[in-house]
């Protein structure tokens, strides 16, 4: 349920509101905007309806949210959720792209990667220290050692850092050494994870579940800003379907639907979505053209040698060749891209 109030309300009729809200044991969430102050209802709302609230000092109107994720919600807050991170703003009129290796093979490798990820445009470093593989004789990643790596790396940098996180453990460690969690599409209905991410005070990047319809994905997120946390960022990376020409498909009418629905910002990982490093440049153009608020692509020094996604991953000259040929989509959809 959300509670609009008038133009004309003032400070007393809002805290009044507020105040209601939270004697009844629910909990109120404040959207002030240029012209209009919204108060979102979470909770029973049957007992705040009973207050008749809609003859409340400074009410205009209410109004009853069908969905069930709430604080993802769009109706809750119109106005577009931008994260920062060491300064990197996501969201709003900025285009931000992440780069770096699939997995963290060592320092020197993540460093290497990291320069030319900086060199080609990218305002933050990915990297992935714990890999859930489909197979368990793949390479499962250098764990705390690979997030001691990153660390290092930001320091001579200076680019903030992502890295996935798989378990509860994995968070406890991530904590102190990186500036994103990222929950990654096979976890992303874990919720013990989503609520632990949640209570980081990290910001989290969502990626988007094989088989997840949107409105699972944002009752994911749900999960997250329940505890306490506003600062998830969604990762459209292609889902599961019959077509076998590329590892997934990548569902680029994601971006349009979720702008209708939320108000969280929303990048798209080409690099997964295709498997393919030939069609990687195409779908960031197309990201950019669609209104993505910005990319995910893997980088990698020697990518023939990569212990984990080669084949899709970009070398340092064609990352930056994919950049420069990306300035001009980014301009015409009106984004900073610094």
């Amino acid at each position: 349920m959300i509670v609009i109030m008038k133009q004309n309300s003032t400070q007393e009729n809002i805290d009044n509101i507020v105040n209601t809200i939270h004697e009844l044991g629910l909990e109120a969430h404040l959207s002030k905007g240029a012209e209009v102050t919204l108060i979102g209802v979470v909770g029973d709302k049957e007992k705040f309806i009973q207050k008749n609230p809609q003859i409340m000092p400074g009410v205009e109107r209410i109004i009853t949210v069908s969905e069930s994720y709430k604080l993802a919600n769009k109706k809750f807050h119109p106005e577009p959720t931008v994260v920062d991170v060491r300064g990197v703003k996501i969201g709003g009129d900025n285009f931000v792209i992440m780069a770096g290796p699939c997995a963290v093979e060592s320092k020197e490798q993540l460093l290497e990667s990291a320069m030319a990820a900086k060199a080609g445009g990218a305002q933050i470093l990915r990297g992935g220290a714990y890999k859930p593989r489909t197979s368990p004789y793949s390479f499962q990643g250098l764990e705390e050692d690979g997030l001691k790596y990153m660390a290092e790396v930001r320091e001579i940098t200076g680019m903030p850092v992502i890295s996935e996180v798989t378990s509860l453990r994995a968070i406890d460690a991530a904590k102190e050494y990186v500036d994103i969690l990222q929950i990654g599409a096979r976890n992303m209905q874990n919720f013990e994870l989503l609520k632990a991410a949640g209570k980081s005070g990290l910001p989290v990047l969502l990626k988007r579940g094989l088989s997840a319809t949107i409105d699972e994905w944002l009752n994911a997120a749900e999960y997250v800003m329940s505890e306490g946390n506003p600062n998830v960022i969604l990762c459209e990376r292609g889902i599961r379907t019959y077509e076998t020409s590329t590892r997934n498909t990548l569902d680029i009418s994601a971006v349009p639907v979720l702008r209708s629905k939320t108000h969280l910002p929303v990048i798209i990982d080409p690099s997964h979505a295709t498997g393919v490093r030939d069609y990687v440049s195409p779908l960031c153009k197309a990201a950019a053209a669609v209104g993505a608020d910005g990319l995910m692509v893997e980088v990698h020094p020697n990518p023939a040698c990569a212990l984990s996604d080669g084949p899709q991953s970009l070398n340092p000259e064609d990352f930056k060749k994919v950049c420069d040929e990306l300035r001009p989509f980014i301009t015409l959809a009106g984004r900073k891209f610094e």
